[in-house]
């Protein structure tokens, strides 16, 4: 065991005037296994590269320990997989690596096959693989689960239960709470750490977040209270002045300078104590709700189409290169449905959704979809956003303003509307896409891995969204906990 110190750290990027940390002091010990979490743009992958000392700081990080950060680059895909792992790690034995493939549920096979030819989700257990082989590294997980499948999550999760030593960024709160047992925050003006999983820290975040919210309430009547009151005794004490300075009063008699300066003097002593407490109380509302998140809801304007039934599948096969993606699928799409298509990664979930949303796919079976079914997709490939939001807006024929106001919600600064899409961050991008759709008015909403690289607060906006307007919709997530509160009805391909 020892510890990894992090002091006064501030740090911001070259073309930005606003630091992405600032005077941030905590420690970690070395066994412990951080789930890192925090909204997109907070500085998660930014952290993770300081450690790695990519970028100047100011401030002192020290460690006895190296970095590993996952996940690795493959600078040739097409060598065979045992070589790309050589690459990685030249100095382990043949069967602590064929253990650790067995623990990810991973065929020795795959050692002897040309690494572009692994499913997304085996290349990604082969590279952790690789990870957990190096020996005094602590471990930079950066977002592993976004290729992997419901069950390769399972497998994956599992797996990192048994080891200890990294930090791992998720927002897939099943498999945090599977596998951690320390959470590290990035909050709006600090960085915490908390011991449990991520159900624990989201239990204690939403009880703090209470209490700041009352006892803000609380002092922002005190604080009107105490101004009241210091303006009424100060009002009292300029009378008194006023009744020293002047002659007789209407009964003839002269005042008594020395009670009138005492009663003022007493009066001003009160206003100056208020004025404390006053100050007390305005000192204490500062400090409140700082980390509180801006989480606005978020609306969806779905219609109602002219009969029950919208879209039907039946015995569908869909083929590439004469390559079956998936074979006899079937299913009936009714309004008011939330349908969840489930299956292993390349089981041809995409595909189906593809073919609903009218793409041009080689097909057999019959396929029936509602004539003038105004429908919104968003696909799960974000590499093809690129141009300023305005122009996006336009080209894609939604409304800017409103499509700007659901990217506010989901914490876009307005430094952010300035920049090229191409320029956001991965979960940023796909807040775009999730944006849009909420601007389309349509009978039937497709969306693709809706929540890669969204944060959590994001997600649960999202699913608060769905449950509330209860669109009819179809779509393929891998992370459980939404696809359990938001599916309906469940398709297993």
């Amino acid at each position: 065991m020892s510890l990894i110190k992090v002091t006064n750290l501030t740090f911001a990027y070259n073309v930005s005037h606003d630091n992405i940390f600032e005077n941030v002091s905590f420690q970690i010990d070395t066994d412990w296994k951080l789930g890192f979490t925090g909204r997109n743009g907070r500085g998660k992958t930014t952290f993770l590269h300081l450690l790695l000392g990519k970028y100047e700081y100011n401030g002192r990080i020290s460690a006895s320990v190296g970095f590993e950060y996952f996940p690795y680059e493959v600078a040739d895909n097409k060598a065979d997989t045992i070589q790309v792992i050589a690459s990685i790690c030249q100095d382990y034995q043949q069967w602590e690596l064929l253990r650790e493939l067995h623990l990810l549920d991973v065929s020795e096979d795959v050692l002897y096959r040309p690494f572009y030819t692994l499913s997304s989700g085996e290349q990604t257990k082969v590279l952790l693989a690789a990870l957990f082989l190096k020996e005094n590294s602590f471990l930079l997980i950066d977002e592993p689960t976004n290729h992997l499948d419901l069950n390769g999550r399972k497998v994956v999760s599992d797996y990192l239960k048994s080891k200890q030593g990294f930090i791992l960024v998720s927002h897939d709160r099943t498999f945090l709470d599977n596998c951690i047992d320390h959470i590290l925050s990035i909050n709006k003006t600090n960085i915490e750490i908390q011991k449990g999983n991520f159900f624990s820290w989201w239990q204690n975040k939403e009880r703090q977040d209470r209490f700041e919210l009352a006892e803000n309430s609380k002092l922002k009547k005190d604080v009107r209270r105490l101004t009241n009151a210091a303006r009424k005794v100060s009002d009292w004490s300029d009378q008194v002045e006023k009744t020293k300075i002047g002659g007789k009063r209407a009964s003839g008699v002269k005042p008594d300078k020395g009670y009138l300066g005492h009663k003022a003097a007493k009066m001003m002593t009160r206003s100056k104590a208020i004025e404390a407490r006053q100050q007390t109380a305005i000192e204490k509302k500062s400090r409140l709700l700082k980390n509180i998140e801006s989480a606005d809801n978020l609306k969806i304007s779905p219609i109602s189409y002219h009969t029950d039934r919208l879209a039907e599948l039946e015995n569908i096969s869909i083929f590439y290169d004469e390559k079956a993606a998936c074979t006899d699928v079937s299913f009936v799409i009714e309004q008011g449905d939330r349908i969840a298509l489930c299956g292993k990664n390349g089981s041809g979930k995409s595909s189906i959704l593809k073919l609903i949303w009218g793409e041009q796919i080689n097909y057999t079976g019959l396929f029936r979809k509602g004539s003038r079914l105004k429908l919104s997709y968003v696909a799960q490939n974000t590499a093809f956003l690129r141009g300023n939001l305005t122009d996006y807006a336009a080209a894609v024929g939604i409304d800017e303003s409103l499509f700007k106001a659901n990217l506010r919600k989901l914490n876009f600064s307005r430094l952010q509307f300035e920049k090229d899409i191409s320029d956001f961050s991965a979960g940023q991008k796909k807040k775009v896409l999730i944006a849009k759709s909420l601007c389309e008015q349509a009978h039937l909403y497709i969306w693709d891995e809706p929540l890669n690289y969204i944060d959590v607060i994001s997600r649960i906006q999202i699913e608060e969204m769905l449950l509330e307007y209860r669109p009819t919709i179809i779509f393929v997530e891998h992370d459980r906990t939404f696809s359990e509160n938001i599916a309906a009805k469940f398709v297993n391909i």
